[in-house]
């Protein structure tokens, strides 16, 4: 098992996941973050932390696109291990619908 970042991330991206943990296997993107798969030690202490409620176990239903994208852009999106600001306009974000079609930036992001 491993834990997942999905849609909810998508323009909220608030990082209060990437302080509590242990393992440092969040990599950041432009506008969200994902989990390192194979990083990934399956404690639950992130799940939590996530105010957009981004953060799921992959034994859920449902979550295979989710899985492939952290897979993918974990390899390819710089480490990081410190929490910044969330975006200025992440509140208006959470809670919306249907972000990765217009939102999702595959472009990395500054990592820590």
């Amino acid at each position: 098992m491993t834990y997942v970042v999905t849609e909810a991330c998508i323009r909220c991206k608030y990082l209060d996941c990437v302080e509590v943990c242990p393992v440092d296997c969040f990599y950041e993107g432009e506008n969200m973050l994902v989990i390192h798969p194979d990083e990934c030690i399956d404690c639950g202490v992130c799940e939590p932390e996530c105010p957009a409620d981004a953060i799921h176990p992959d034994t859920e239903s449902g979550l295979e696109k989710w899985l492939e994208v952290n897979a993918e852009y974990a390899k390819v999106w710089p480490n990081i291990s410190q929490k910044g600001d969330a975006p200025t306009d992440a509140k208006e974000f959470d809670g919306v619908l249907d972000k990765f079609a217009k939102y999702f930036s595959p472009k990395p992001g500054s990592g820590s």
